[in-house]
């Protein structure tokens, strides 16, 4: 059996970015960090495509899954657009496979997670962007085929 796949969950942000790290074997993505850096200009795209690039090569072996900001209608619009342009450009710059992951609602869902944590409002500032990647690439292990038995039994 080949080994577990693992994955960069990423949910783009205007000044945060959050990361998490997942696998297709336990099928758990698990809030890793936030990096910070503004989305307004071309200088702060890049900077956070090298952030992304050192992050991915810290996380190791991964491909990524990119949070793509849909309407709820699920057409896209100029934040879906700008997500596939930052996925594309950090596929060339890396080799990495990018998959792109509806992200409706996955702010909302890290919210009210962490409403029922008692975490105080600035930890939850500082893990919201996190969360919020942890359950993009929920919803994507979730859609993944089952992986083939390795013939050990599982209790």
């Amino acid at each position: 059996m080949p080994p577990p796949m693992r994955y960069l969950g990423i949910d783009l942000g205007d000044k945060r970015t959050g990361l998490a790290l997942g696998d297709d074997e336990t099928r758990l993505a698990s809030p890793w960090k936030v990096v910070e850096c503004s989305l307004a200009t071309p200088a702060g795209v890049e900077r956070l495509l090298g952030l992304l690039a050192a992050a991915a090569a810290e996380a190791g072996r991964v491909e990524v899954v990119l949070g793509l900001p849909l309407n709820m209608d699920g057409s896209e619009g100029s934040p879906a657009a700008r997500a596939r342009d930052i996925g594309a450009r950090l596929a060339a710059r890396t080799g990495l496979r990018v998959h792109y992951q509806d992200e409706r609602l996955s702010t909302a869902a890290a919210d009210w997670r962490m409403s029922q944590s008692g975490l105080s409002r600035q930890q939850k500032k500082e893990r919201r962007d996190a969360l919020a990647a942890a359950e993009v690439l929920s919803e994507f292990l979730r859609g993944l085929p089952e992986r083939p038995e390795s013939g050990r039994h599982r209790a």
